[in-house]
């Protein structure tokens, strides 16, 4: 194992050389992968509609392609799933990643290619590693074990085509090579359990006797498993277990009301924590320095960025998307991303701020929509309006106002969604109301359906009537009475909930 660990650990370091060569020459690299994804989609169903053959610069891709978003690209998308090939990019498409809704949908289905896989997925979880291995030149991370988080996956066929559908997670260790098996855990059967609740025992099960030295997963999620690892070994902390563990890659939600729960639970003061930008339609960021919050914008996994200054965006004026080479510090950006895998000026929806551009290093900044994403559940406000709607409909109960904002994970409680609603008329009872609007929350979200299951990482949600005219006091005390302002709806963080209900119990 020693002689593994040395032999993996220098190739993970020769990759840092070509990391370091896309932070020298960034244009050059994203220049490059433009032409490349022309080139490769010319003789698509999009690409003969959208004239590849004679794009030959930035300006001319962005004439030629209007912006999308999965709503444009579904009946594409929807083609693809039935079988049809050729249409948005030219290899064929076998896996849909699942992933949360959007206004018209419970789930999308986001085209997964074998480019995309190779080049994009792949590349992240070896640079991952890479910068770890730099980081930390003495690691023994090659002598035991990494224990990552994936959800399931569900074939379908459709007039005889076969594909997969399911978390982009289940598919990237479906497929991995052989040899990756051999520092895996735990066994497959078990990594794509679509019963969280057995899995999560059986991961526990699984894994308490290994030599684990790296996880990989979403916080809340992660917290859990870790929970039953010391039920099931009556240890104090993950320390005792797992002696030898070194780091913790995380992402997919803000980490920051996570992180004492982690350090508590871990018991190591000397473990490392690297956070991820690993989305269902790409892997875009790593942290890359110590005790960091910014990422280093990853530029070589087929993927070409664009970027839509947030403060210039104007109802019914046309959108401005801007290259890599005129992005500041500072400044708010929407992500656009075309993709190795069809998704053609795709507006991801998440917004960063670039903290530097010498290298490419950015902060995540939130969603272009209000949402709640605390646990994995990506509600947006639309989830939310339809609903309540629902539950109001059930139940005969009329809002006024409404805002709902996480209740994380404490010690052993689980998380929840805190609803704080002033009504217009009340329902009979609060009891039947939160439970209408907990069903119609699963039926519209799939991501906050599997959350939901059996309480595993979020309860009931916490329904609360709040006085007459409470949101109007709070938005007076913000001083933002009239009609531009708004009560929001949805927040990924605590804040407005607090000072609405210190407004109520001063």
């Amino acid at each position: 194992m020693p002689i593994i660990n040395s032999i993996a650990s220098w190739y993970m370091k020769k990759r840092m050389h070509q990391i370091e060569l896309f932070m020298k020459y960034p244009y050059e690299v994203q220049n490059e992968w433009l032409r490349k994804l022309i080139d490769q989609a010319e003789f698509t169903e999009w690409g003969r509609a959208h004239d590849f053959e004679n794009i030959t610069n930035y300006e001319q891709f962005k004439r030629n392609i209007p912006l999308q978003d999965y709503d444009s690209l579904k009946p594409f998308i929807d083609r693809m799933r039935q079988g049809e090939q050729n249409i948005l990019w030219n290899s064929d498409i076998k896996w849909f990643a699942k992933s949360s809704g959007t206004t018209n949908d419970k789930s999308k289905f986001i085209p997964v290619s074998e480019e995309s896989l190779d080049n994009c997925h792949y590349n992240g979880g070896r640079d991952m590693i890479a910068i770890h291995c730099s980081l930390n030149p003495e690691t023994q991370l090659f002598t035991g074990k990494n224990l990552a988080l994936a959800g399931s996956l569900v074939t379908d066929h459709h007039n005889g085509y076969e594909s997969q559908n399911g978390d982009l997670s289940a598919i990237v260790i479906n497929n991995l090579p052989v040899w990756a098996e051999f520092f895996r855990a735990p066994d497959m059967s078990i990594a794509l359990m679509d019963k969280w609740d057995e899995k999560l025992e059986k991961i526990a099960e699984s894994t308490i006797n290994e030599n684990m030295v790296s996880l990989a997963g979403v916080p809340s999620w992660m917290l859990l498993i870790m929970k039953k690892v010391l039920e099931r070994t009556g240890k104090s902390s993950i320390a005792e277990v797992w002696p030898h563990l070194e780091v913790y890659f995380h992402g997919g939600v803000n980490f920051t009301p996570y992180r004492e729960q982690f350090k508590k639970i871990f018991n190591k003061p000397d473990l490392c924590y690297l956070e991820l930008y690993n989305a269902t339609e790409g892997f875009f960021g790593i942290q890359d320095q110590r005790n960091s919050e910014e990422l280093l914008l990853m530029l070589d996994y087929g993927i070409f960025y664009e970027f839509i200054p947030v403060d210039e965006i104007k109802a019914g004026e046309e959108i401005k998307t801007i290259g890599l080479d005129e992005v500041k510090t500072g400044v708010n950006y929407e992500i656009v991303i075309t993709t190795n895998a069809g998704l053609w000026r795709y507006r991801l929806g998440d917004t960063i701020r670039f903290t530097s551009v010498e290298p490419f290093r950015f902060k995540i900044t939130g969603r272009t929509k209000q949402f709640m994403n605390a646990f994995g559940e990506e509600v947006i406000v639309d989830n939310a309006d339809k609903a309540l709607q629902i539950a109001c409909e059930k139940t005969g109960a009329v809002i006024r106002e409404y805002t709902a904002a996480p209740v994380f994970m404490n010690g052993n409680e689980t998380g929840a969604h805190e609803w704080l609603i002033e009504f217009e008329r009340q329902p009979d009872t609060l009891e039947y109301f939160t439970e209408m609007l907990d069903n119609a929350l699963k039926s519209i979200n799939s991501d906050y359906e599997a959350k939901r299951y059996q309480n595993l990482a979020l309860k009931l949600p916490l329904v609360k009537s709040v006085p007459s005219g409470i949101f109007f006091k709070w938005l007076e005390s913000k001083n933002k009475l009239g009609g531009q302002h708004k009560v929001p709806r949805l927040c990924n963080e605590r804040k407005y909930v607090e000072e609405i209900t210190n407004l109520i119990h001063p």
